[in-house]
């Protein structure tokens, strides 16, 4: 449950300089859209062999009729996806150039952001499919990237209602993780938890101190925070804080919805009965994997176990 994003690509070879001004003229090729934010999240549990419902809205736009046909080629249930006229979809535009046969970088993106969502009998038809779909589910993942859907109010409900029926409800929050308390669990990075605490740690003595401090504050039962080619760090109630080397290459060629990754695999595994080290240690994996695809990408079921039994640490 959370806010989905039409993740656009638009890919160019560079022409020549305009007149107009000293910039880049790109012949276009292609534009490609795919999901992103909680669809993003919810493509990647599917990829991995989920069942999976995505509870959200998109605008009934191009931006949305995209996002929804990628969503249900890839498995995912949209019958909780709502449509509106507003707000229009969330969408996040990448201008990727380069020469005519070298690789495409990212020059720029332009981020068209949806209205607030203030429809109260669409809220009310969201927080319906939460209780409908609360009842068969094995776990709940809200996915909140500050586009209204999953605001204080539908996380609460959306926690209360996993809460009531004993299964792990996770926390994914760019911006107000603080205000995400009771949780199963949540996988910020390390920067996001810097700014959340107002301070750099310059080793990992201090993170472990920090990060030990924000679990028990948000009364998680585990808190796990991914660090880049730095691995990441396992928090759990009662454990020591484990520290998980990064896996694969340590360039990565691209991170974009790297996070939604994580999450979908680490999710995944805790809903199939899998302690939290060893759930963390798949995310790492599928976090491993993505971040050498370019765009917006996913993780299959086949390509984890692959990596899993190649790696010397499996």
């Amino acid at each position: 449950m959370g806010d989905s994003v039409a993740d656009q690509f638009v890919y160019g070879a560079i022409s020549r300089v305009s007149r107009e001004a000293p910039v880049f003229i790109l012949a276009h090729e292609q534009t490609e859209t795919v999901p992103g934010g909680a669809a993003n999240c919810a493509v990647n549990l599917a990829a991995l062999g989920a069942h999976v419902s995505l509870i959200s809205v998109a605008g009934e736009d191009e931006a949305g009729r995209a996002l929804v046909e990628k969503l249900k080629a890839a498995g995912v249930d949209c019958s909780g996806l709502f449509t509106s006229k507003t707000p229009g979809t969330t969408t996040k535009v990448r201008i990727l150039a380069g020469q005519l046969h070298s690789t495409r970088q990212q020059v720029i993106r332009i981020d068209y952001e949806g209205k607030p969502l203030n429809d109260a009998e669409l809220r009310a038809r969201l927080r319906e499919r939460v209780l409908e779909q609360a009842q068969s589910a094995e776990a709940v993942i809200i996915s909140d990237y500050n586009y209204g859907v999953a605001d204080a109010e539908m996380s609460t409900f959306t926690r209360d209602a996993a809460i009531a029926r004993k299964i792990p409800v996770f926390a994914d929050s760019r911006f107000s993780l603080p205000n995400f308390t009771g949780f199963t669990s949540a996988t910020p990075n390390q920067d996001e938890v810097e700014q959340l605490l107002g301070k750099q740690f310059l080793d990992e003595d201090e993170l472990e101190m920090a990060g030990e401090r924000l679990r028990e504050q948000l009364r998680y039962r585990a808190l796990l925070v991914t660090r880049g080619s730095q691995g990441m760090m396992l928090f759990e109630d009662g454990v020591a804080p484990v520290h998980i080397e990064a896996v694969g290459a340590r360039e990565p060629v691209d991170v974009t919805g790297a996070g939604d990754t994580v999450m979908a695999a680490y999710s995944l595994a805790l809903a199939s009965d899998s302690s939290f080290s060893d759930a963390a240690r798949l995310a790492n994996y599928a976090g491993g994997l993505v971040v050498m695809k370019r765009g917006t990408a996913s993780v299959t079921r086949e390509e984890l176990e692959k990596s899993v039994l190649k790696s010397d640490q499996g």
